[in-house]
């Protein structure tokens, strides 16, 4: 019984956090009210007390279930022992511009974020968990980029935190201009490339060089 009470009780989690992706994606998050996903899941506010502290609380599982491009980052990547991180690299990237095509939840949560996830005062807490991913998803990088530079595969001249910088604008970018406007290119068979192009301006890019990371 108490393993049944359980698997319910995460049932209900995910419920919740099913109709907090839905309701965020059609009324945008500043608009969207506990009651609203209350509602759109089928439960009362008590349940998702039992759940979740408040509405920032769910968004922040929300974004947990559906891992953004650079936090899917393997660790495999950055370690020492790993023979092939720019390859590890490049798998990671192309597979999550390739899954914003063909996962809807995966798709909506992108669309949240670029575009009904409105930064108020009240969202604060908001800004902060977005913040911190990209930290993190920096700091990944960091350990990739280092590792690929120690295994020959990048110059030793790269500036690293211009190259993570790169990465950012371009992810974002991209799947930006592909979720605003899906029929101007096709992402999921252009993903390789895009991938690659970013890969080779490490490697030849004169304005990637400078500074050795940790001398500036």
């Amino acid at each position: 019984m108490a393993r049944r009470t359980k698997a319910e009780a995460l049932e209900t989690r995910a419920q919740i956090i099913d109709a907090a992706e839905h309701v965020f994606h059609r009324k945008g998050v500043a608009r969207t009210s506990l009651n609203d996903i209350a509602q759109e899941a089928g439960v009362s506010r008590g349940a998702i007390y039992w759940h979740f502290k408040n509405k920032h609380d769910v968004f922040e599982a929300m974004l947990s279930r559906h891992r953004l491009p650079t936090e899917t980052l393997s660790q495999r990547a950055g370690d020492p022992d790993e023979t092939d991180p720019l390859g590890r690299l490049r798998e990671v990237l192309v597979d999550a511009l390739q899954r914003t095509v063909h996962d809807p939840g995966y798709r909506r949560v992108f669309e949240i974020l670029f575009y009904k996830c409105e930064f108020t005062k009240d969202t604060d807490p908001l800004m902060s968990r977005v913040q911190e991913s990209f930290l993190d998803s920096a700091a990944k990088m960091h350990r990739t980029l280092r590792n690929a530079i120690e295994r020959g595969q990048l110059p030793t001249t790269l500036n690293v935190d211009r190259a993570i910088t790169l990465l950012h604008v371009q992810m974002t970018g991209l799947l930006y201009t592909w979720l605003l406007l899906p029929d101007s290119f096709d992402l999921e068979t252009e993903a390789t490339d895009f991938v690659d192009c970013y890969i080779a301006s490490l490697r030849q890019c004169p304005t990637m060089s400078g500074v050795p990371d940790g001398e500036h």
